[in-house]
C-alpha cells in the first residue's frame, strides 16, 4: 500500500506541496481537480525530481458545476469538466479519478429523485467511457449530508457505480463516513471489488490520528477485502477563531496565491487558508499514523 496527500488543502505552490510531502515520505500525490492551473508537463516533471507520481485526482464541484443539474447545457458543462480532470490525470500518468456527482453546498434539488438519478447516470456515463479510453477509472465518492443531497452513503454509490458501467468503482472516504454509516467497517466489506480510492481524514476532519477513528480496524478492514492501493490524505482542519484555539499560529492572515475559487471551497469546509507551520504538522501527523499500515 502506497501513501497519498491531496494538494487542495493549503494556498500555495503546487512546487512547494511536491517537495513537502516528499521530504516527509509521502509516495503519490492526488492533485486538485483545477486542470486550468496546471501544465502537466511542468507537473511531471517536479514529480519525477522529488520521486513522486501521481494517483488521481478529485473533482471541485463547486458554483455551476453539477452532474445532475437540471439544465442541459449545465450539465454539458459539468461533463466537460470532469473530462477536463480525467484528461489531466491521464496526462500526468495518474490511475483514478474521485468523481462527486453534485454540487457541494446545494442543498435544493432540480428535479424529482427518479429525474436527477437519470440525469447523473447519463452525465456519469459519458465521463466513464472518457475514462475508459483514456485508461483511468473513475470511483464515485458520497459526501456527507451537510455538503450534498445526494449520494451520501456506500451503497448509494455502489448502485450508481452499477448502472454507469462495469468498470466504474467508488471512492470512500473516512471522515464522511463517519457521519453517514450506521457501520463503516461493514460499508468498506461492502465495496469489496469496487474500491478505486480511499481517501482518509479522522472524524473531526483533523489529520488521522489526531481524533477517534480506529486506523488499525480500517487498515485490517482494507486488508480483509484486499485493497492495497493508496491511501489518500485529505484533512481539512476545523480551524477554531476563538481564544480557545489550540493552535494558535494556524491561520494565515495574508495567505498567497489564494484564488477566489479556493478561499470559497476552503470557507464552505469550515476551515481557510492555513499557515506553512500547521500544514506541515498536519501532513506530517498523517504520515506517522499511517505509515505504519503501508
Amino acid at each position: 500500500m502506497k501513501l497519498s496527500i491531496h494538494n487542495w488543502m493549503r494556498a500555495e505552490t503546487i512546487e512547494t506541496t511536491i517537495r513537502r510531502v516528499a521530504s516527509l515520505g509521502y509516495h503519490k500525490l492526488e492533485i486538485q481537480g483545477t486542470p486550468e492551473l496546471y501544465d502537466t508537463k511542468e507537473v511531471r516533471k517536479l514529480l519525477k525530481d522529488n520521486g513522486l507520481s501521481c494517483w488521481g485526482s478529485v473533482t471541485l464541484m463547486l458554483e455551476e458545476r453539477n452532474l445532475l443539474a437540471k439544465d442541459e447545457a449545465q450539465r454539458a458543462r459539468s461533463v466537460q469538466y470532469v473530462k477536463d480532470v480525467v484528461t489531466m490525470v491521464k496526462e500526468l500518468d495518474g490511475h483514478m479519478v474521485s468523481v462527486v456527482p453534485g454540487t457541494v453546498g446545494k442543498v435544493v434539488p432540480d428535479g424529482r429523485p427518479e429525474e436527477e438519478w437519470q440525469w447523473a447516470i447519463e452525465s456519469l456515463k459519458e465521463v466513464y467511457e472518457h475514462a475508459e479510453a483514456a485508461g483511468l477509472l473513475i470511483g464515485i465518492e458520497p459526501i456527507n449530508r451537510f455538503e450534498t443531497y445526494f449520494v451520501n452513503r456506500g451503497d448509494q454509490a455502489l448502485a450508481l457505480a452499477e448502472a454507469v458501467g462495469p468498470n466504474c468503482g467508488v471512492c470512500l472516504d473516512t471522515f464522511h463516513m463517519n457521519i453517514e454509516e450506521d457501520n463503516m467497517f461493514d460499508a468498506i466489506r461492502r465495496a469489496k471489488g469496487k474500491l478505486v480510492g480511499f481517501h482518509v481524514a479522522d472524524n473531526n476532519r483533523m489529520a488521522p490520528g489526531m481524533g477517534t477513528l480506529d486506523w488499525t480496524k480500517i487498515m485490517g478492514v482494507l486488508s480483509e477485502i484486499g485493497y492495497d492501493d493508496v491511501l489518500s490524505v485529505e484533512f481539512c482542519s476545523p480551524l477554531d477563531r476563538t481564544p480557545a484555539n489550540p493552535y494558535p499560529n494556524s491561520i494565515d492572515e495574508h495567505p498567497e496565491g489564494l484564488s477566489p475559487e479556493q478561499k470559497k471551497f476552503l470557507e464552505d469546509h469550515g476551515s481557510s487558508s492555513v499557515t506553512d507551520e500547521f500544514y506541515t504538522m498536519l501532513t506530517k501527523r498523517s504520515y506517522e499514523t499511517l505509515s505504519k499500515f503501508i
